[in-house]
């Protein structure tokens, strides 16, 4: 499995992070000039993941039909599909974003639905260049 393959995804997801923290902590500390941008990065990068997740699944669903095995666990974990450097990044990712969520969910709300973001970029990441076993044919009884 390349590790480099997928950078973008990665590089992304930190970026996001990155912004989540800018608007999000200074909005926690009482800046009022912050609140209204942390509302608007946090409900956008919400409905990124959500549209990382429909796409990831689309993503899957034709590997699924051309033969790979793909379940929840490797397509949005990570389990078996992703190189273990990969799976520290995106386990990483969302820790931080995660613990940013966590310190200013008291003065900005919306801030839990962001880590959602890092699951649905692994599965991006997963259904993109992710390694699958094959399907097995279905047993006869």
């Amino acid at each position: 499995m390349n590790v480099e393959a997928g950078r973008g995804v990665i590089v992304f997801g930190w970026v996001a992070n990155a912004l989540f923290l800018v608007t999000a902590v200074p909005a926690a500390a009482g800046v009022d000039a912050f609140v209204g941008p942390a509302v608007l990065v946090a409900l956008a990068l919400f409905f990124v993941s959500l549209g990382a997740f429909v796409y990831a699944f689309v993503l899957a669903a034709a590997r699924s039909a051309n033969g790979d095995n793909i379940a929840v666990a490797n397509l949005f974990f990570l389990q078996g599909s992703a190189p273990r450097p990969v799976q520290v990044q995106f386990l990483a990712m969302f820790c931080v974003c995660t613990v940013i969520a966590c310190a200013t969910v008291v003065w900005a709300p919306f801030g839990v639905l962001v880590p959602m973001l890092p699951v649905g970029l692994a599965g991006v990441w997963a259904a993109r260049e992710g390694t699958f076993p094959p399907r097995l044919p279905p047993t006869r009884r």
